[in-house]
């Protein structure tokens, strides 16, 4: 049978049941019939939270001596779980799973397959309800689907028959008073304040049983409408530079809107005999549970972008239409949100808006790209949002550290307004430095450079006083972008650069994708699904097997460089020849070009590697007189080092920069490049900070690229230093490693009054 048809004989049976005068226990009882008859199931149970406990109040199949006497913790058992997490379960084992246990009173040991949906009541879940079957397998698409309709149907039936407390949905939640303190993962970095705003408030479906199909259709097309026109003036009223990385980010929402398949299965769930609100938040489910399935971050983040058009569809839908944004910021605020999409952010005031805290999110996920263009800190996948903090609470707001106070005691408030005006005076103290060239204390002039991939970074070159840009990051287009980026498109995105940069030089990394930066558009290649994508088909390699993506790439960087120098780098090399394989790309389409001879041709090109890949080092003396240039990547490069994966929380703080490790083998790299015609720099952020750089000046390094916001802090460092004596102090430390390198570091800096913290 399918979905729909499975789910409309649900609903009949149920809008039947609903309209007698059966008590709310028959209710239950002729619905685990319904249910168990529609899906031709062994055994359907209900169970519904009751003073805290998951009480047993319905079943079909198993002993019905175990109603209202089973009962179970949430977080206990299978059924715990899925009410613990609010996600759906489907095994084929149930036994095999770590959290199953064993009831001898329900008589279920002869059942191996499990499959169980929370029944939710705004947006907490109040119950379960479950099938088993005999025979091992897992439920079909069309099967969980239908549970899911039917535990929808449940919630507005039993909430309307007072089958549970008043409370149960909240005893669960801890008590928002008093200080608390959430973690989460950095996203933006920065610090905020401000009363805490949640995005939007609850949509309460009413009712989820349609009377009359066809009109609930209409109302869900006459929503469509409304939310498309909402969306194509939004994009209209952008406030970035066409052609921009928002803008991109903008047209791939807007792909969303207009997309068909997401409609048509909105119009399947109506069929099936739900209302408006209850097919979109029916579709939205399946949505969400495609999220939890997905690994890939730049999919799962545009499954978070229909999720956002979703909640837009049934806020119009149900004349709920209010969020906070639209109602305006009467103050200060940190906008609280399960996730939210680009569109969405930029309706903001950005004057009111200080920071964002999302339930979930990514570092790759299309508001990150816009959040960072509107300079507002963002710390994602806080768990237990709406249970720790409270509509007006006062939220401190660490994007650096990851973390939010919230209710902060008068002692964490003062410490955070001191963090407050003291990174504000020292961010004056920066711009002071802006058009001051780095020398050291001994008269040697250091390179400061800055990193960049968006076209929103190219306004902080000249606010920085950066040299120019030792990296910018040429695969961001490519992210974005839901095909592949066309090469006028690119030529005229990599001009605009270097116009903004002027006379200041741009050092382009050719496209690293790949890997963990997958796309969309090379997403559906067997030979990208990689086990351990740090160090799988990426960057270099992939580009020199996707010859016609590197070839139109390597053409729009020659066009747009017409009368300048060009400077290009490419990432993971991991021998020379393939070095040699980039640079005849290049080289081959410059002579295309220049038997065109109506295009303007750069004046010189210069070739430049990364040094991210340990092995590169070994081969050194072959490459180096290849290269203008060279940077070590240290992000890489110290993962590939330690075989740490730095993604992997558990590893991301147990090797240190300043290891001995790390220290000798960036000095053999200095050593390696002595005497030779090559520069040599590195990127990353090791470099931007103060303790590490200056253990790099200590080991030879005399050009960093670093983020924009260490460039003041660098260039002061600089000021302070000795090269002589710092050199003197690595050298040894190198010869004879303390116990405590980074210690031992920070104590020289100390005793010479520099500070490094």
């Amino acid at each position: 049978m399918s979905a729909t048809l499975a789910a409309r004989q649900i609903l009949t049976g149920l809008h039947g049941l609903m309209a007698t005068r059966l008590s709310a226990q028959e209710k239950l009882d002729r619905t685990v019939e319904v249910v168990g008859e529609a899906l031709d199931s062994e055994v359907c149970s209900i169970y519904l939270l009751r003073g805290g406990m998951l009480e047993l109040f319905a079943t079909k199949g198993l002993n019905q001596s175990a109603v209202h006497v089973t009962r179970m913790a949430v977080g206990e058992g299978l059924t715990g779980t899925l009410v613990a997490h609010g996600e759906t379960l489907n095994l084929a084992q149930a036994k095999a799973h770590p959290d199953f246990q064993y009831r001898p009173e329900t008589g279920e040991e002869k059942f191996s397959s499990f499959a169980g949906v929370p029944i939710v009541y705004r947006e907490q879940a109040v119950g379960a309800l479950n099938v088993q079957h005999v025979d091992p397998r897992r439920y079909e698409d069309v099967e969980i689907e239908a549970l899911q309709t039917t535990a929808m149907v449940l919630s507005e039936l039993i909430v309307n028959a007072g089958l549970i407390d008043e409370h149960s949905a909240e005893e669960a939640i801890p008590e928002r008073t008093g200080p608390a303190q959430l973690t989460g993962l950095t996203l933006v970095t920065g610090l905020a304040s401000g009363a805490a705003v949640y995005h939007q408030p609850r949509v309460t479906i009413d009712k989820v049983v349609a009377e009359d199909t066809e009109f609930e259709r209409q109302r869900v097309y006459r929503a469509f409408e409304r939310m498309r026109e909402q969306i194509d003036q939004m994009a209209q009223q952008a406030e970035f530079g066409a052609g921009g990385e928002t803008d991109e980010v903008l047209k791939a929402y807007k792909a969303f809107a207009y997309d068909e398949g997401w409609s048509r299965r909105i119009n399947e769930a109506i069929d099936a005999g739900l209302t408006a609100e209850a097919a979109i938040e029916r579709v939205q489910q399946r949505t969400r549970m495609r999220m939890r399935e997905i690994d890939d971050p730049l999919l799962a983040d545009r499954m978070h972008d229909l999720e956002d058009l979703s909640n837009r569809l049934l806020r119009i839908v149900s004349g709920q239409m209010g969020t906070a944004a639209t109602t305006g910021l009467k103050k200060d605020a940190i906008l609280i949100a399960r996730n939210l999409g680009p569109a969405e952010l930029l309706e903001y005031d950005r004057r009111r808006l200080k920071g964002v805290i999302l339930e979930e999110g990514s570092l790759t996920s299309h508001v990150v790209i816009v959040a960072r263009a509107m300079g507002i800190p963002v710390v994602g996948r806080v768990r237990s949002l709406r249970g720790m903090i409270g509509e007006g609470d006062h939220v401190l707001l660490d994007g650096d550290a990851g973390v939010a106070h919230v209710r902060p005691q008068n002692a964490t408030l003062d410490a955070f307004e001191a963090r407050f005006t003291k990174s504000k005076e020292r961010r004056a103290a920066y711009a002071e430095l802006r058009d001051v060239e780095p020398f050291t204390r001994c008269g040697t002039r250091i390179q400061v450079m800055m990193n960049a991939g968006l076209r929103d970074d190219l306004t902080t070159l000249s606010m920085v006083g950066a040299d120019g840009i030792g990296l910018f990051r040429t695969e961001f287009q490519f992210l974005v972008s839901a095909t592949l980026p066309q090469r006028e498109k690119q030529t005229r995105f990599y001009k605009d650069v270097l116009d903004a940069a002027g006379d200041k030089p741009v050092v382009f990394r050719t496209v690293d994708i790949g890997g963990d930066k997958s796309v969309p558009y090379l997403s559906n290649d067997s030979s990208l699904a990689d086990e351990n994508p740090a160090m799988g088909w990426r960057a270099l390699r992939l580009a020199l097997e996707r010859d016609g993506l590197f070839k139109a790439q390597a053409r729009a960087l020659i066009e747009a460089s017409g009368g300048r120098t060009l400077r290009v780098m490419f990432p993971m090399v991991s021998e020379p020849w393939e070095f040699d394989a980039a640079r005849k790309v290049f080289e081959e389409q410059r002579e295309f070009l220049r038997a065109r001879k109506r295009i303007i041709l750069p004046e010189n090109i210069e070739y430049g590697a990364m040094i991210e890949v340990p092995g590169l080092v070994e081969v050194l003396d072959v490459l180096v007189p290849k290269v203008s240039f060279l940077s070590v990547g240290t992000n890489d490069l110290t993962q590939f080092l330690f075989a740490a994966d730095r993604a992997n929380p558990k590893l991301a703080a147990r090797y240190d920069w300043l290891s001995p490790a790390i220290l000798r083998f960036l000095k053999r790299i200095v050593d390696a490049t002595t005497g030779h015609q090559v520069a040599l720099g590195l990127c990353g952020e090791m470099g931007g900070r103060r303790l590490e750089a200056l253990a790099l000046f200590g080991l030879g390094y005399r050009r960093l690229s670093i983020t924009p916001v260490s460039v003041g802090p660098i260039k002061e460092l600089i000021r302070q230093i000795d090269l002589a004596e710092i050199t003197a102090f690595m050298n040894q430390l190198c010869a004879q490693p303390p116990t405590d390198p980074r210690q031992a570091i920070a104590q020289w800096a100390q005793d010479r009054g520099i500070e490094v913290d």
